[in-house]
């Protein structure tokens, strides 16, 4: 069976779509390929959305935001953005791909950014 690649994209790949793909590889680390990126990624991964990631026995702290490329979306079966839709934000493309509509985690307090993960949480189990 081909494994599956998904990719999970926002703008500065420094929260929501890199705890999709932490969430995604810990839970089936064997049988999809993930990725994230970001059109426009940020220098470093928030501080909180990795304190937040940690409190799930998840540590993203040595992650680094990775600018979005048309090779990646081309090489994947599934595009997921975080609330950017595909649309306003990336690369036309024939790759099947939704929306979430998740709040960005940046300026964001530590209460809200764990409602950010937990709802980002619920969807990656639900898409796998």
């Amino acid at each position: 069976m081909k494994m599956k690649k998904i990719l999970f994209a926002c703008v500065h790949n420094s929260g929501r779509s890199q705890i999709a793909e932490s969430f995604a590889r810990h839970l089936l680390p064997d049988t999809i390929e993930v990725m994230s990126a970001g059109t426009n990624p940020g220098n470093e991964i928030n501080p909180l959305v990795v304190k937040v990631m940690k409190e799930k026995g998840i540590d993203i702290s040595d992650k680094k935001p990775k600018r979005l490329t048309e090779d990646m979306v081309e090489q994947t079966s599934r595009v997921i953005t975080m609330g950017c839709s595909i649309e306003d934000q990336c690369f036309v493309t024939k790759t099947p791909s939704e929306d979430w509509g998740i709040d960005d985690p940046s300026g964001k307090t530590i209460e809200e950014i764990r409602s950010i993960r937990d709802q980002i949480e619920v969807k990656v189990q639900t898409l796998l």
